[in-house]
């Protein structure tokens, strides 16, 4: 039985190692060639370690030699817009889950019933009714056209009414009892519990939003609000289209606000998962 256990578990290790290098090479592959000329780049070949380590891809960004490319003008939209999504997405999304898990609200369970099944209709179709209504009230291009199609989220609702919904009544009562509000019961009993499950979705909702790339395309037109996705994807087919060294150098600057979301928001991340019994 311990043979059969050892077995697993190298073949379990194996496995998670083989996915490791399935899903790190093309980050390696990308940072390696940020460092390349754009003739080495543009050879190809099988060399992760650059022939020529150069930081003239970064200097072109960071010198300010980027007049056709705003760069850190595409990278705040995207923080920005998702940074005011996510709060408002956490926001709205714990109040209406606490409200549909614990309040007597009439036929909550119908409005849950028609909150979660509006996670099967798939995002595109969406696209021109939103903007048609963004068109007729003269907003797109500007920061509510990329920030007010996240201001909710049905899987938030999901994911935080489960957590409600099996909430020790007891802490409830007892801050009841203590002359708590339902409001202040919110605020100071049952919200600081759902950290976990809050730090998740602030997680997945900033990567959603920090990495769309479709309706930030059809909602702004003009450089100045450009979000760096659509940056990056307008920059390949013209100023770069030659220079992948520069390209994999904008790229890797675009990766960056990502990976220190993660790591930053890593242990909440792994509880909350944890905690909400995702698979």
């Amino acid at each position: 039985m311990k043979k059969v256990n050892l077995l697993r578990n190298i073949g379990l290790i194996i496995l998670a190692v083989f996915f490791a290098i399935f899903f790190a090479v093309p980050l390696i592959w990308m940072i390696s060639t940020a460092f390349k000329t754009d003739m080495e780049a543009m050879l190809g070949g099988v060399n992760i370690i650059p022939e020529t380590f150069t930081f003239e891809n970064f200097r072109y960004f960071f010198e300010g030699a980027n007049s056709d490319s705003p760069v850190f003008r595409w990278m705040f939209n995207s923080l920005f817009s998702a940074t005011m999504g996510t709060l408002i997405i956490v926001s709205i999304d714990a109040m209406a889950a606490y409200a549909l898990a614990r309040l007597n609200i009439p036929m909550k369970k119908a409005l849950f019933a028609i909150i979660i099944s509006t996670l099967m209709v798939p995002w595109v179709i969406t696209f021109l009714p939103m903007y048609m209504q963004f068109s007729q009230f003269n907003m797109l291009n500007t920061y509510g056209a990329l920030i007010l199609p996240y201001s909710a989220n049905a899987f938030g609702v999901f994911l935080l009414y489960q957590f409600f919904s099996t909430f020790p009544k007891e802490l409830e009562e007892a801050a009841r009892i203590d002359g708590a509000n339902k409001w202040q019961i919110f605020m100071r009993v049952v919200l600081p519990s759902a950290r976990p499950l809050m730090a998740t979705l602030a997680i997945f909702s900033f990567m959603t939003i920090y990495n769309d790339f479709l309706w930030p395309l059809v909602a702004t037109n003009t450089p100045e609000m450009r979000t760096i996705t659509t940056g990056i994807a307008i920059m390949s087919q013209g100023s770069f289209v030659s220079s992948y060294g520069k390209l994999m150098a904008l790229t890797t600057i675009a990766t960056v606000p990502i990976i220190i979301v993660f790591i930053i928001g890593q242990k909440h991340f792994i509880r909350g998962i944890t905690q909400s019994g995702i698979k």
